[in-house]
This record gives structure tokens, C-alpha cells and sequence, in this order.
């Protein structure tokens, strides 16, 4: 999902970006609704079939629920939110964005790891507190929702008083819960990579936000990047922080990003499963 933030809507709409083609943006909408809406009601419709009795059990209805209602919420969002005022430009963008909203989708027709009753409830717990605490940071960023690298308005308040990009913490949360209910060396790899693509995704969001907002430089200056400064020590929060902002300055080079997608493309495929 795309952290793209800003507080003043009259601000948002002044930089509204030419060229922005009405149909191309309701279609995508569209799209994202009939995908994430069209799941949340599959996920409705088999809730009644997860067996009752344990504590797992039912942590395993209430974490259900709430991917329903996130993504149903998902769905709801995108059809409210506010058109871009900028958006993102070149194919890796895009497409590292699509890799990242879905590849974690294929951990969940993984074989579950045999866990005893106390890892079994860790990671439903910690999909559980994910998934929740993913809806309250939507709540937030609100209209601003997308998931191409797009800036909309830069909302600066709440979840993103205590870091940059509160809705990938959260979902990250949910995908170690994920990982551990189907705990192997493939769900462990598909994991990585997704954690890959996010950081990525991120890195291109605050390109865009930082050449849409000039005032985006000084809310990231007080706001720590992923980890909540209070779990950083200050010294390594520092240079994170500095490495963070040279990545999301620094000009893609495309035909470097194409050699390493190669380069990935080629590892995955001789790893022996």
C-alpha cells in the first residue's frame, strides 16, 4: 500500500499535476475495487466455515474478520480518494508497487508448519494486531490511498507523528505472522523478497512526495523512516535516517535496476524447492 500523505487539501488541489487522464484513474479505481472488494467478500463468505473451540481458533475468526474489513475498506478508499497531483513516472515504479501488493498472497496456499499452541497463537496474534492496526493507519491516510507511487496530500498526523510509513510496519507485522504459520525455506525466501520490494516501494514513494511537497523534507527530518525512534538507539537511527534520505534523492538508474531484476530473476529459478 502507498503511505502517500499532506494535511491541507486546499494546498493538494493548487498542485494538482496536468495531464492526468480521468478515465486512466477511474479505471485503475475500478480495478482496485472489483480485486480487493471482490476478495473481502470471498474471505466474508467462508468465515462461518473455521472451526470453533480453541484459543487459536478464534483468534483465527477475529484475524479473518479484519482482513475483511481492511479489505473492504481498501475498496471503499479508492473510490473516495483525491485525484493525484503527481504520479509516478518510469516502469520500475509501477511495477515494483504491483509486486509488492501481491506476492503475499502466495503464502497462503503454503502447507501450515506443525506449531505447537503457543507459536500457533503468536502468529495469529501478530496477524491479528497487524491486519487492525493496518485499518486504523487507512483510517488515517484516508483519501490520500494508493498503491502506484502517487502524491495526493501529505497527512502528517496520528500514525504518521511516529513514523513515515506507518502502513507498512503494520502490514509487516501481519507478514512475519504469515511466514511463521507456514514456516519453510520457500515461505522464508518469499517473505525477503517481499520485505525487498516494500523497502523499494517506499524509497519511491518519498521521491515522489519529496518533489510534490517541498514541506514533505521537514516532517521526514522530525519523523523517523519505518521504526519508531523510541526503538532505535540514536546513534544508528541517525545514520538510518541519512541513508534513507540519499536513497529516496538519488536519480534511478534504470538500466541498473533491469540488471538486478535480472540478476533475481536467475537466483530464484535455481533454487531448488
Amino acid at each position: 500500500m502507498t503511505d502517500a500523505k499532506v494535511g491541507q487539501e486546499g494546498t493538494a488541489r493548487n498542485r494538482i499535476a496536468g495531464g492526468v487522464n480521468p478515465w486512466l484513474d477511474w479505471t485503475s479505481r475500478v480495478a482496485i475495487v472489483i480485486v480487493y472488494g471482490g476478495s473481502a467478500l470471498i474471505g466474508a463468505a467462508s468465515i462461518h466455515r473455521l472451526p470453533l473451540g480453541s484459543v487459536d481458533n478464534l483468534l483465527m475468526i477475529a484475524a479473518s474478520i479484519a482482513n475483511v474489513l481492511f479489505l473492504g475498506l481498501v475498496a471503499l478508499t479508492t473510490m473516495t480518494r483525491l485525484v493525484p497531483t503527481m504520479k509516478s513516472k518510469g516502469v520500475e515504479m509501477r511495477v515494483s508497487a504491483l509486486l509488492g501488493a501481491f506476492p503475499t498472497v502466495a503464502l497462503a496456499f503454503l502447507p501450515k508448519a506443525e506449531l505447537g499452541p503457543i507459536w500457533s497463537a503468536l502468529s495469529t496474534t501478530l496477524i491479528l494486531v497487524g491486519i487492525s492496526l493496518s485499518i486504523v493507519v487507512l483510517r488515517w491516510l484516508g483519501k490520500s490511498f494508493s498503491i502506484l507511487p502517487e502524491a495526493r496530500r501529505l497527512v502528517t498526523e496520528g500514525p504518521y507523528r511516529v513514523v513515515r510509513h506507518p502502513l507498512y510496519l503494520c502490514e509487516g507485522i501481519a507478514l512475519a505472522g504469515v511466514t511463521l504459520q507456514v514456516l519453510s525455506p520457500l515461505a522464508v525466501l518469499i517473505a525477503i523478497v517481499v520485505a525487498m520490494i516494500q523497502c523499494r516501494r517506499m524509497i519511491n514513494e518519498e521521491r515522489i512526495l519529496r518533489q510534490a511537497f517541498p514541506e514533505y523534507d521537514v516532517y521526514a527530518a522530525a519523523t523517523p523512516f519505518l521504526i519508531p525512534a523510541s526503538l532505535i538507539p540514536a546513534g544508528l537511527g541517525r545514520r538510518a535516517h541519512q541513508a534513507g534520505r540519499e536513497l529516496s534523492t538519488r536519480t534511478i538508474d534504470p538500466h541498473a535496476w533491469h540488471r538486478a531484476s535480472r540478476l533475481l530473476d536467475v537466483r530464484l529459478s535455481g533454487t531448488q524447492v
